[in-house]
């Protein structure tokens, strides 16, 4: 399995040890850590984790690139016929490498997709942030499947396939949209997605409102880079297409189906405000990109 990371030394610590400790056979999986950028500290933390009896832990250093181009380099040192990708600040379940090998095992031509939750207690960004990617993935995998994506802190996929299909897109600087873009991809050259609902991931990622608009801005950038990466792929000048208007006005009422009412009321001005952040971040990387190409 493959985590990039970059300065997070107490999530990644949080990480390691659910790692290490899953169900699955130690001797039959190993953990690479891509240091994104470099940290002395992470070296320390890959040393601890290196413990007899359980499974070998990795570390691989890279120059400031971006997840995309993380993944793809612990991807191409990992030794496993499988991949599974998942993030420094998520914690998946001791069967979480169990469910996603079975469901490959069922569906080999699939990328899978596992199940991820808000694990940060008590903060309405970060529970509104996970609301939002639960509401995408209902969204995409019902009616309208042609967006359909997984989140790249709980996937998995055949090494030869991910080889295969190229990998994340390295263009891609921001985490944001690179795997809407593979799944994309994936899907093009005749590749499925399948959800495999038992492999639990919980999220740890604390957003502060800043923290949080940041995160849509960015989101919002990397849809810039998607739509850019649809063109090339047909050879075509399509327009950015927004969704129908159905889409954000159940987006803003999405929260009161799941939250009581008092919560659902400020998570749903956090959805609101998400969609005008990433339209903000979109049109900033749109004047940018437009103009790095003149």
């Amino acid at each position: 399995m493959v985590v990039p990371t970059h300065r997070r030394p107490a999530q990644l610590t949080r990480c390691l040890e659910a790692l290490v400790n899953l169900s699955y056979p130690s001797h039959l999986y190993e953990v690479v850590i891509v240091d994104d950028g470099g940290a002395e500290a992470t070296a320390d933390l890959v040393a601890a984790a290196n413990v007899p009896g359980k499974a070998n832990v990795v570390l691989l250093t890279v120059t400031r690139g971006g997840p995309a181009k993380a993944r793809n380099a612990g991807a191409r040192v990992a030794r496993g016929q499988l991949l599974a990708f998942t993030d420094d600040d998520c914690v998946p379940e001791p069967d979480w490498l169990t469910h996603l090998d079975a469901r490959l095992h069922e569906c080999p031509d699939a990328i899978v997709g596992g199940h991820t939750v808000n694990a940060v207690v008590g903060q309405h960004c970060s529970i509104a942030s996970q609301l939002l990617v639960d509401y995408l993935y209902g969204y995409y995998f019902g009616r309208h499947k042609g967006s359909r994506f997984f989140t790249t802190n709980n996937l998995a996929v055949t090494a030869a396939g991910f080889q295969g299909c190229g990998g994340f897109d390295e263009s891609f600087p921001l985490a944001a949209s690179e795997d809407r873009e593979f799944c994309e991809r994936w899907e093009r050259n005749g590749g499925g997605l399948e959800f495999a609902e038992q492999a639990l991931v919980g999220h740890w990622h604390r957003l502060t409102l800043r923290g949080f608009i940041r995160q849509h801005f960015n989101y919002g950038r990397g849809a810039d880079f998607l739509h850019r990466s649809r063109n090339r792929a047909t050879g075509g000048r399509r327009r950015p297409k927004l969704e129908p208007t159905a889409f954000y006005w159940n987006l803003i009422w999405y929260p009161f189906h799941r939250k009581p009412p008092v919560e659902a009321a400020c998570l749903s001005c956090l959805m609101f405000l998400s969609q005008a952040v990433y339209g903000c971040g979109y049109v900033y990387q749109r004047v940018r990109n437009a103009g790095h190409s003149r």
